[in-house]
């Protein structure tokens, strides 16, 4: 790990060098300051597994990255605090982190709590102005949480719906024998925006491809799949398309593994846990394709953290923001010569900063990370891809990459700065 330490060192301080500023004199010769980061996410209930991966993985990287000797000499301690899935859960969590002096909070599961919880940051920050508390988003995709609800305190660090929409149709409309795709999504914020979104990206890009089937269905309640996947194989689709994840998703795939349906499944979370240990326990030629920000053999640093991670909690390392969330928390500390919450927030604003995958900008308008998307294929670990996920001898193979200037628009955000 010594040489992920020694490439974020001179990442940041290469770009203090950029910006004409020395090293981190504020804190050269200080002990390490403690910065708490409360974690407000599902730790119990159905989503509970996909919540305790994406702790650990925000626990694993902020040891990892800012262990002794990092340029902010700073110190984070990521605490969990179970919100149940429920934006009222997810305030009352709010309010406790922020009596016990939190400053940083850290939320990605829901749009609804997502929205929530940026709105009582907001009223925070304007009644506590010196007491401002910054929220990072690192997976929650409503597009209005950077359009017309967008705050100053809230930074998003995973494409939204429309980047990941407009990514999976730019694919689908170079699949010249796609005639027919039938939607399937959870009936809370994100499935329905998956499925809006969906249509509008593919009527651009492909007007042909016709849409056969598009249910909703209740999200995490045991749903049966296989009706839905009936319908689906009487519809007479080529191939189905889904924002569903953890359980959902699981028992999507079951269904049709069960059925013998192997139409290519195009989604955005095959690679959460448990899905690729599904996928390779049938036959593993179920055709599944995988639009995120990563795939399962990403180069680099992050290459290094996903072994040990691995190696740690005998699971895969799946949230690759939170290195994201890391690195750029770690040079606007930096930068800005504190830990305080409103001055940090001001240097992330427009900030470019060394991501997973490369350099990624915050852009200043909308407060939304401008990254790039990979489409990846589910296939057998092989000579140029032999990382495998969940241990499976499978692996998601990038099949296509599209950078930020291809998948992002325009904002309608009109940011109040303090």
């Amino acid at each position: 790990m010594s040489g992920v330490r020694r490439w974020l060192r001179w990442a940041l301080l290469g770009a203090l060098a950029w910006a004409g500023l020395g090293g981190p004199a504020w804190a050269a010769d200080a002990p390490q300051k403690v910065v708490r980061i409360a974690f407000i996410d599902p730790l119990s209930g159905p989503a509970a597994d996909i919540g305790r991966n994406s702790l650990r993985s925000w626990q694993f990287m902020a040891e990892r990255m800012a262990g002794p000797g990092n340029p902010a000499g700073v110190r984070f301690v990521v605490a969990g605090f179970d919100n149940k899935g429920s934006p009222k859960e997810s305030l009352d969590a709010l309010k406790a982190a922020i009596d016990q002096g939190f400053r940083y909070v850290v939320q990605g599961n829901g749009s609804g709590v997502a929205a929530a919880i940026s709105d009582a940051v907001t009223r925070h920050n304007a009644r506590n102005p010196e007491q401002a508390v910054l929220y990072i988003n690192y997976a929650a995709m409503d597009p209005a949480l950077t359009n017309e609800m967008c705050s100053f305190w809230h930074f998003r660090i995973d494409a939204d719906t429309t980047m990941k929409t407009r990514a999976l149709a730019l694919f689908m409309a170079s699949q010249s024998a796609l005639k027919s795709v039938y939607l399937l999504n959870q009936n809370y914020a994100h499935g329905q925006q998956f499925s809006r979104y969906f249509r509008d990206a593919l009527a651009l890009e492909r007007p042909d491809i016709q849409i056969v089937g598009d249910e909703l269905h209740p999200p995490f309640v045991g749903q049966d799949f296989a009706p839905h996947v009936r319908r689906i194989a009487e519809s007479g689709a080529q191939a189905v398309v889904t924002g569903n994840w953890g359980a959902d998703l699981r028992g999507l795939v079951k269904s049709m593994q069960k059925q013998g349906v192997k139409l290519p499944l195009y989604a955005y979370y095959p690679g959460l846990k448990g899905v690729p240990e599904l996928l390779a326990s049938g036959d593993g030629r179920l055709p599944v394709y995988q639009v995120a920000n990563n795939h399962t053999n990403q180069p680099g640093a992050i290459a290094g953290l996903a072994t040990a991670f691995r190696d740690r909690y005998g699971e895969d390392l799946v949230v690759y923001a939170a290195f994201d969330g890391m690195s750029m928390l770690l040079q606007a500390m930096t930068h800005a010569q504190t830990t305080d919450a409103a001055r940090v927030a001001g240097r992330l604003s427009g900030m470019v900063f060394p991501g997973f995958s490369g350099p990624v900008h915050m852009r200043a308008d909308d407060h939304q990370l401008q990254q790039g998307l990979y489409v990846s294929r589910w296939q057998k670990v092989d000579g140029r891809y032999p990382r495998a996920a969940e241990d499976t001898g499978h692996t998601f193979a990038p099949v296509r990459y599209m950078s930020a200037s291809e998948i992002s628009g325009p904002t309608s955000c009109q940011m109040q700065r303090p």
